[in-house]
C-alpha cells in the first residue's frame, strides 16, 4: 500500500460492543510499524470504553490516535492521554453526531475525522448528508487557525472512491479514507493515482 502511494495506513479497531463488528488490536499494529518505515500510523478507535486501549496503541507505534466522544466518559482527559503518550489526538464524529463537541475541544486537536457512513463495515455508501457537515467544520478549522496558528486535519472515511473524493476535497476536507476503493482494485497504485487525479482536477 504504501509502495503504490498512501501517505497514512488508517488502522479501524472495533470492539463487538461501540460497534457491530471485530477487527484487530494493538499487537497487529505492532506488528506492522516495522514494515511502514516513516509512513504514519492513523488508529481510529471505535470502542467503549476507550481510554484503557490508548497506552497500548501508542506502545505498538501508533502516530495519530482518534476516538468517538460517545465512548469516552471524560473527552478532555482522553485527548490528554493521548497526547501524554506521544501520539496525536483527533475527534471523530459519526453521521448523527453533533458538532458541538468541538465548542469544548478544538484547541486540544490535531485531527477531526468526520465519518460518511455509520462506523462497522466497509464497502458502504458515501452519505451525502456528510458534505456540509464537512464544511462546516472546515470553517471552524479556519477559524481557530487564525486565531492560534494550528493546522488541523480535516479527514473523512466511508464510501470514499475516485468519483466523489473531488467534492469531499471542495467541501473542505484535506485528508481522505479509502478502503474498499483501494483495496477491491486489482491494481492499488492505479486506484491511488486515479484518486490523486481526481482531486486534482477539482
Amino acid at each position: 500500500m504504501i509502495a503504490a502511494g498512501a501517505d497514512m495506513i488508517h488502522f479501524d479497531v472495533m470492539d463487538n460492543h461501540y460497534v457491530p463488528n471485530l477487527t484487530i488490536g494493538p499487537m497487529v499494529c505492532a506488528a506492522i510499524k516495522p514494515h511502514v518505515g516513516q509512513t504514519p500510523i492513523d488508529v481510529h478507535l471505535m470502542v467503549k470504553p476507550v481510554d484503557a486501549i490508548i497506552p497500548e496503541f501508542a506502545k505498538a507505534g501508533a502516530n495519530i490516535i482518534s476516538f468517538h466522544p460517545e465512548a469516552s466518559e471524560h473527552i478532555d482527559r482522553t485527548i490528554a492521554l493521548i497526547r501524554e503518550c506521544g501520539c496525536k489526538p483527533g475527534l471523530v464524529f459519526n453521521p448523527a453526531t453533533p458538532l458541538s463537541y468541538l465548542d469544548y475541544t478544538i484547541d486540544k486537536l490535531d485531527l477531526i475525522l468526520l465519518m460518511s457512513v455509520n462506523p462497522g463495515f466497509g464497502g458502504q455508501k458515501f452519505i451525502e448528508a456528510a458534505l456540509p457537515k464537512i464544511t462546516e467544520v472546515r470553517e471552524r478549522i479556519d477559524a481557530e487557525r487564525a486565531k492560534s496558528g494550528r493546522n488541523i486535519m480535516l479527514e473523512v472515511d466511508g464510501g470514499i472512491k475516485g468519483d466523489n473524493i473531488a467534492r469531499v476535497a471542495a467541501a473542505g476536507a484535506d485528508t481522505f479514507v479509502a478502503g474498499s476503493a483501494i483495496y477491491g482494485a486489482k491494481d492499488y497504485a492505479k486506484a491511488i493515482t486515479e484518486m490523486r487525479t481526481a482531486l486534482a482536477g477539482k
